[in-house]
């Protein structure tokens, strides 16, 4: 259901932008994910923090029954399962005008558009929410310019996001190589 009022569209007095592009924003230099994250994604990470309200709840018992070490080490386990779920919500596909950064749990990696050849979507074994296990599906892969080491795959159909959102996986790859065809477009005009 659109909200119309929680978009800037929808605001009273609200400017359209300039040229529109494949998000509706002005600020093209700022990051921004394509997609939302989907509820894998979500409920994983809202199962890390009531983990840790839970360990944070177990250290406050354990501070009143005087052991102070005990309850720091809970509150500082609490405290790294806390920042894991926030970067948990963070991994995913980002994209500006300076190009395509993938977000990992432990490692990101940001690419130029101009380092970027290609952005296509490829059918391919994918593997299913990040396990071992592979099914075929969809993936959207980068090819890079020139003898760049290829990056990992950006998304595919079967991972958290968009795991039984396939509508949702196709908005998503549109944006990216609408993304990647408008920077080339520019590089393209600027030359």
């Amino acid at each position: 259901m659109p909200l119309p009022f929680m978009t800037a569209a929808g605001q009273t007095g609200a400017a359209e932008p300039a040229e529109p592009g494949p998000l509706p924003h002005d600020a093209r230099e700022h990051w921004r994910r394509p997609y939302r994250p989907g509820p894998w994604r979500v409920g994983g990470a809202a199962v890390l923090l009531l983990l840790a309200s839970y360990m944070l709840f177990s250290a406050l018992i354990i501070a009143l029954a005087g052991s102070v070490p005990g309850a720091l080490v809970c509150v500082g386990a609490g405290l790294v399962v806390i920042a894991l779920s926030l970067r948990l919500l963070r991994v995913g596909v980002w994209v500006s005008a300076y190009g395509v950064r993938q977000v990992g749990l432990l490692k990101t990696v940001t690419v130029r558009w101009s380092e970027v050849a290609a952005v296509r979507t490829v059918q391919q074994p994918v593997r299913w929410l990040g396990l071992p296990r592979t099914v075929q599906g969809q993936a959207l892969t980068v090819v890079r310019a020139g003898n760049g080491e290829p990056l990992r795959t950006l998304l595919t159909d079967h991972n958290a996001d968009f795991l039984a959102r396939p509508e949702a996986f196709d908005r998503a790859t549109d944006v990216i190589e609408g993304w990647a065809a408008e920077s080339w477009a520019g590089a393209g005009a600027g030359m």
